[in-house]
């Protein structure tokens, strides 16, 4: 069932949602040679608990970290650990907050240190095709509307978005109806109504689209090796334009 938002209930999801977003931007000032990804998850931890809230991703369905960080091929899900990151490496880090009830959920991929002009345009592109789904996010549209327009922008760069996970509702849970894929033809799917929040999060290879699983049951890299990068907000469908809730101002 599609969770639609009462305007309380809003009021405490924004919070939630900036305070994710702080937590992301905090993360992407910690990405730099020497640093490993178990600091940067520590880091996230210790904000998001400063500001009154919970780690969304912390023990969810067992995962040990506070943060997911992904490191090149990894996609999705890296674990934080030991692992220390390396000039020209691409990080991608995703967060969640739950605040009084409510999630907030988002990711970037940032640069550590100088990287190739490739990897730096796999990065932008997945970024920008965000904004494309969202100029279809639209009380009235379809949610493929959205998936749509993030594959035939992603694919128009000559790179693939994957197609094994997807966006997804979230609200008072971190993962709800209905799933928001990032490709497929437009005009399917559950229609667009006021109200409704969704994390919309392209996920975008080098390479081919085919992912796999690591034996840690969490970590998802490339099939072929190849980079991956990850942009994702929280968005909320109003009678205009999507709000994106998932913005650090005002903590």
């Amino acid at each position: 069932m599609i969770s639609v938002k009462t305007d309380r209930e809003l009021e405490i999801m924004r919070k939630a949602c900036k305070i994710t977003a702080a937590a992301r931007a905090l993360a992407g000032e910690m990405v730099r040679p020497g640093v490993t990804t178990g600091e940067i998850d520590k880091a996230v931890h210790d904000f998001i608990v400063s500001q009154g809230a919970k780690p969304s991703f912390l023990h969810y369905q067992g995962y040990p970290g506070s943060a997911c960080i992904s490191v090149n091929e990894v996609v999705i899900h890296g674990i934080p650990g030991d692992r220390v990151l390396k000039e020209g490496d691409i990080v991608s880090v995703d967060v969640g907050a739950f605040w009084q009830g409510f999630h907030g959920d988002c990711a970037a991929t940032f640069a550590c240190g100088t990287i190739s002009q490739e990897a730096q345009r796999l990065i932008d592109v997945t970024k920008q095709s965000f904004f494309e789904g969202i100029r279809f996010a639209r009380q009235g549209n379809r949610v493929s509307d959205i998936s749509h327009a993030v594959q035939a922008y992603v694919e128009a760069n000559g790179f693939s978005v994957v197609r094994a996970f997807v966006g997804h509702g979230v609200g008072e849970h971190l993962h709800e109806e209905p799933s928001v894929p990032n490709y497929g033809a437009p005009g399917k799917g559950p229609r667009l109504v006021k109200n409704m929040t969704i994390a919309v999060e392209p996920m975008v290879n080098m390479g081919s689209y085919e992912v796999r699983v690591l034996r840690d049951g969490w970590t998802t890299v490339t099939a072929d090796g190849k980079l991956a990068a990850h942009y994702e907000n929280s968005i909320l469908i109003t009678d205009g334009e999507a709000e994106i809730l998932t913005v650090p101002e005002g903590l």
